[in-house]
């Protein structure tokens, strides 16, 4: 397992890499003049010998390579530059807003995990009966429903409608609901369904019939046999959605003034501030190449079929 698990983590190495990579030439091969937009965040007017003296600044007159070059050694160092509009320090502005983020993440994770499940041993329990048609229909929904949209329609019903649950803002429990809920949805709708689908695949397997032939009862076989192999798909989803909830919050932190990491990228990308978009960007690539990695780890121990597999390959 050790081995297995070593074999994975220098694996991150390339991909990394390669992700930093494609994240340098997106921003800087795109439209736009990165000079230019610093200047005209800061107020000053663009005259040529500012704009050439601040290319110099930057480092843009560099060739492509050597300017990838010096920004992976200070990303290397987390050290990602100053954002253009603050004036700030782009990790130091990141870290001020992740917080607040990972309460809304948090939350939405825990609403997937309390809802999902229980949905989809429901439906698993009474395939092509009311119950799995129901979750069928929450499913469908889910997958249809932007998050944006259901922000707004949220905001509506409890909001505008009811007036239980403030429309925006910053504070306790009350103001997290709704965009919790709004970036949860999809996801949990996603994982109700496999799980059912997982769930019946398994219990037409041959260990589950022997366990029913020793006596266990359907709780019992359900619970020990057919729901722990069940959760391998359903694990590696999460480790999906991980990465989905942070980048969910791009949208909706802005409809519910929510200040968070996804607000601050929003406004970064409205005004170009590189730096930040590239600090953002790179963060949730991060993120998700460590969330596949913790699934594929938590895969191997419920699952010890897969990393023989993997060696068998390697």
């Amino acid at each position: 397992m050790l081995n297995w698990a070593l074999r994975r983590l220098l694996l991150l190495i390339p991909i990394l890499l390669a992700a930093s990579l494609l994240v340098f030439l997106m921003l800087h091969l795109g439209v736009g003049d990165p000079a230019m937009d610093y200047l005209r965040l800061s107020g000053v007017p663009p005259t040529a010998e500012v704009l050439a003296a601040t290319r110099e600044m930057l480092g843009l007159n560099a060739p492509l390579p050597v300017q990838y070059w010096h920004w992976l050694m200070r990303a290397a160092r987390l050290d990602f530059g100053v954002s253009y509009a603050t004036g700030r320090p782009v990790l130091d502005d990141l870290l001020h807003f992740l917080p607040a983020t990972l309460q809304l993440a948090g939350l939405a994770l825990v609403l997937i995990l309390a809802i999902s499940v229980p949905l989809g041993v429901w439906a698993a329990r009474y395939p092509n009966r009311l119950p799995d048609h129901i979750v069928r229909v929450i499913a469908f929904l889910g997958v249809s429903m932007p998050n944006f949209w259901l922000a707004f329609l949220l905001v509506m019903l409890f909001s505008v409608k009811l007036n239980w649950l403030p429309a925006m803002g910053y504070g306790g429990w009350r103001y997290m609901i709704l965009p919790a809920v709004s970036i949860a949805f999809m996801s949990l709708s996603i994982n109700a369904r496999l799980l059912r689908t997982s769930m019946l695949e398994v219990a037409g397997q041959r260990h589950v019939t022997w366990a029913r032939l020793r006596g266990l009862t359907a709780a019992q076989t359900e619970r020990h046999h057919v729901l722990k192999n069940a959760a391998v798909p359903l694990v590696t989803a999460l480790g999906m959605h991980i990465g989905e909830l942070i980048g969910g919050t791009l949208i909706v932190e802005s409809i519910f003034a929510w200040p968070g990491v996804g607000r601050y990228a929003v406004s970064a990308i409205f005004n170009r501030d590189y730096p930040v978009i590239q600090c953002f960007t790179l963060l949730m690539v991060t993120v998700f190449v460590i969330g596949n990695l913790l699934v594929d780890m938590i895969n191997a121990a419920l699952d010890p079929r897969v990393r023989s597999h993997e060696g068998q390959h390697a």
